[in-house]
């Protein structure tokens, strides 16, 4: 797909985002031949830089050398709470179009706190900026998470962005898509005779997706006391990657047709009549591998008496055809055992058991385990005679992983992220529908959490997979697969 020329503006290009993750991804961009011919960025931020001071900024924090990006990258002072400073915006954006000779085509990427959101974009719009200066020509925005810190919220934020630009000019970015594993849930389903058939309530007994992470909030407990695991990750990335696994096949692989059928998904959701059905804790203090690990009330900007979720667990369910009464176990948490993040397809059993097998329940059924981070790749769990007389069978495995692929990288996620944008390709970004739709299934917990003080905090110690209130969801079903850093082992397997 042909990218056209165009300026890439980054307001908040002196924070960590534009130095640890834009940048660094463009000049992937630029030695994969990505960028257009023509193409600048302007960093927009409060602190005083040069374009020469900008350049040596993040050159100096890049991992590897930024040799291919660093003439393109320019920077502008400037007070973007001063809806009177936008005019010098627009000037400098006029002058370094004309300097590398292209039209005004330009991406306004909001790498800022949503606090801020409001008033760029009411700058933005106030010099015009929003507008399309000629037939063909575009300007986007990229607005970056959290979107909303609630229903109502979440629909506030829409109804301003949606003030000054399109729907087809916002692009809300979700990180977690950008993975290229995310995006292989379509292909392994739509793309594979052998599983679209078998993938529905009458052969699939549950779903399990899991994102967890080793490290505690760091120094970021303060932000993180304003969102919990719940915003934070179920509301959308684990809800994300629930509707590419759910979703019915589009008409087409177009940007509309892969949204439409995940709203679809949303708007099927039951509502959550039970509280129980979600369990919320914080880690608590503990020893791993001989150091001990602070509680999260202990960590720097949290509130000793704090009542904000560091693990979050729910059995969510989508009453359509396809998957009515099939669970599906949704869970992520910090401090847990593995840094692992994937999607596992748990098949009904066989009706009728033949052979001796491994007696834990789960291990009778065949299981595909699509692996996000990491060792990212596929793997399928099945039974097989164990070599010797009678029929006595065991679980084997059958995976593919990425790395044996040689050679071949995955892209990081705003790699891809950003080439889209670039290329007006929406297809992994959000839209307003399917945000609100996700906020208000999660609302109503969030709600009761907030007003009901008997609903319960669980603790789990550091270092454990949360606590036994979350196993008691999936018990009935065997329980949780426990996930090492390596895709082919589990459980006591497991390389902590």
């Amino acid at each position: 797909m042909k990218t056209d020329n165009h300026i890439l503006v980054i307001f908040g290009a002196s924070g960590d985002l534009a130095e640890k993750k834009l940048v660094p991804a463009l000049e992937r961009l630029a030695e994969a031949k990505f960028l257009p011919e023509r193409f600048a960025v302007l960093g927009v931020g409060r602190t005083p830089l040069t374009d020469d001071s900008f350049r040596e900024k993040l050159n100096a924090a890049a991992d590897n050398k930024l040799s291919r990006i660093l003439p393109a990258l320019h920077y502008l002072t400037m007070d973007t709470g001063d809806i009177s400073a936008y005019g010098g915006l627009k000037t400098a954006l006029d002058a370094l179009a004309k300097k590398i000779g292209i039209d005004c085509n330009c991406i306004f990427y909001l790498s800022i706190p949503p606090s801020w959101y409001t008033t760029v974009v009411k700058g933005i719009a106030s010099v015009g900026l929003n507008f399309n200066c000629k037939e063909g020509a575009w300007k986007r925005i990229v607005v970056e998470k959290p979107f909303g810190y609630d229903l109502t919220s979440a629909k506030l934020l829409n109804r301003e962005l949606l003030s000054y630009f399109s729907e087809e000019q916002i692009y809300r970015i979700d990180h977690y898509l950008g993975k290229e594993t995310v995006q292989n849930i379509l292909v392994t389903r739509f793309g594979n005779a052998i599983f679209e058939p078998v993938w529905n309530r009458n052969f699939i007994e549950r779903v399990e997706i899991t994102a967890a992470e080793q490290t505690g909030v760091g120094n970021r407990g303060g932000y993180y006391e304003g969102a919990g695991a719940l915003r934070d990750m179920v509301q959308n990335h684990l809800m994300q990657v629930a509707a590419l696994a759910a979703m019915e096949a589009p008409s087409s692989a177009s940007d509309s047709a892969i949204r439409n059928e995940s709203l679809r998904v949303f708007q099927a959701l039951r509502p959550i009549a039970d509280i129980d059905q979600v369990v919320r804790a914080q880690y608590t203090g503990a020893m791993i591998a001989g150091k001990h690990v602070p509680g999260y009330r202990e960590e720097h900007g949290v509130a000793r008496d704090s009542r904000t979720e560091t693990f979050a667990a729910m059995t969510m369910y989508i009453d359509n055809w396809r998957w009515h009464d099939v669970p599906f176990f949704l869970r992520t948490g910090k401090r847990l055992p593995s840094r692992v993040s994937e999607v596992v397809i748990y098949f009904k059993p066989v009706p009728h058991k033949l052979f001796n097998s491994i007696a834990h329940v789960s291990d009778m059924n065949n299981r595909l385990i699509m692996r996000i981070q990491p060792d990212e790749g596929l793997l399928l769990k099945y039974a097989m005679k164990t070599p010797g007389a009678g029929f006595t069978a065991q679980t084997v495995n059958m995976d593919f992983h990425y790395s044996d692929l040689g050679g071949a990288e995955l892209p990081e996620a705003y790699e891809r992220l950003l080439l889209d944008c670039m290329q007006g390709d929406q297809t992994l970004y959000l839209r307003a529908d399917a945000l609100e739709a996700t906020w208000a299934y999660i609302t109503p917990v969030l709600d009761r959490w907030g007003n009901d003080p008997a609903v319960k905090m669980y603790g789990y110690p550091a270092g454990t997979w949360g606590p036994p209130a979350a196993e008691e969801l999936a018990n009935s079903y065997g329980g949780w697969r426990q996930p090492c850093r390596n895709l082919s082992n589990d459980g006591t397997f497991c390389e902590l």
